[in-house]
């Protein structure tokens, strides 16, 4: 589908942007891709999905999404929640009573639906914890990225038995919450999580390239990672810290591949740039008869009663993703109310309803395509021309 030209200047410094960080090898490849008013404003692939074998980024190129994952499975939740399956503010043992989860002082706490989504149940991330003996790590919890052989259940059973941050609903703290929401969605469907997505989400909404295991691995991109004098290609098992104090991710490029690991919902996913612009393009337009108008506007609330996320000023979180509160906190000339997220693998996107805008922004370079200077430069390239106005 050829894009419409909405505004040659919009192109021309989107164009810009994604060039500048080619020629500078901050960036291996990368698809972006462009919405307003449900009109086309810029398809681009630009660079290598696969630099060594030079094969050229295509609009089709299948990535790995990690966190561009949790939005996804979030919906699938929510749809239940819509059909009266699971209530939002449920007790999560209701449909997982395995799932016991304590404080630090061994009191028995009560996490809800809301709770998982939103980041404010209490739990944590491996990668975020200072050494690689923290309480996660001895427990053998994967994140959902690595080559763990454990099931899905065997993951939950281990989440449960590290103490809890926090009280839930007390603070945020982003997490392997939505891994539990999909343990979730998984039991209350009675299949797996990869057929439940299916059929509540990515079915109906014909995302055909999205899925658990990679549909067609001869169009994934290859992950590299940022480096001087350019990026390296990303090696199985290798370990990248996303932020300096932090013990690091534990990356398994294979895992897509593999039929036998478990569905990670936060983390283990992989689409299209395309299918993943459907995705946001049907929420933003509420086009959804299987969710409700009020849940998705639940969906699209800071249910943070005012948290400050850590390295996101300005910022709140919905049911899977965050949301915009202050914009001059946040220094951004997004509109209040704006969707934002991304993924370790390199990705970010973000949808302003006010200006029905929606931006897909996928690249295989982890992590300047997720929180580089290319996320804000690709931003500013939108919203500094006088047609967004």
């Amino acid at each position: 589908m050829p894009p419409n030209a909405f505004s040659p200047h919009v192109n021309h410094r989107i164009h810009a942007v994604i060039q500048r960080a080619l020629n500078a090898q901050r960036l291996v490849g990368a698809v972006v891709l462009v919405m307003r008013n449900g009109e086309w404003i810029h398809q681009q692939a630009a660079g290598w999905a696969d630099r060594e074998n030079a094969r050229p980024m295509a609009l089709d190129t299948i990535f790995r999404l990690a966190s561009v994952s949790k939005p996804i499975t979030s919906l699938a939740a929510l749809i239940l929640v819509a059909q009266g399956r699971v209530g939002l503010d449920d007790d999560v043992r209701y449909h997982l009573p395995e799932f016991e989860t304590k404080l630090p002082d061994g009191t028995p706490a009560c996490i809800t639906l809301r709770h998982l989504l939103s980041h404010t149940a209490g739990l944590g991330y491996r990668f975020f914890e200072a050494d690689a003996h923290g309480a996660y790590a001895q427990a053998g919890v994967s994140d959902g990225m690595d080559a763990s052989e454990h099931s899905l259940e065997e993951n939950l059973q281990r989440i449960a038995r590290v103490p809890l941050l926090y009280t839930p609903g007390s603070a945020w703290a982003y997490s392997l919450a939505t891994d539990v929401v999909g343990a979730l969605v998984a039991h209350v469907c009675g299949t797996s999580l990869g057929e439940a997505v299916r059929t509540l989400v990515t079915g109906p909404l014909e995302m055909a390239d999205t899925d658990f295991i990679a549909v067609d691995p001869q169009r994934m991109a290859v992950p590299y990672v940022s480096d001087k004098p350019q990026p390296h290609r990303l090696s199985e098992g290798e370990m990248v810290s996303p932020f300096e104090g932090a013990v690091g991710i534990t990356y398994s490029p294979a895992r897509i591949l593999n039929r036998h690991a478990f569905h990670s919902a936060g983390a283990s996913m992989a689409g299209t740039a395309l299918d993943f612009m459907h995705f946001l393009e049907t929420l933003r337009r509420g086009a959804t008869p299987w969710l409700p108008s009020a849940l998705l506007e639940e969906m699209a609330r800071d249910q943070t009663q005012g948290a400050q996320l850590p390295c996101a000023p300005g910022f709140g979180f919905g049911l899977g993703f965050s949301v915009l509160r202050d914009p001059i906190l946040a220094a951004s000339p997004e509109s209040p109310g704006t969707w934002r997220w991304g993924g370790a693998y390199g990705h970010s996107w973000f949808v302003d309803r006010t200006q029905a805008l929606s931006v897909v922004a996928f690249t295989n370079t982890l992590y300047e395509g997720m929180s580089g200077p290319f996320v804000t430069e690709l931003r500013d390239a939108i919203y500094g021309v006088q047609e967004l106005s």
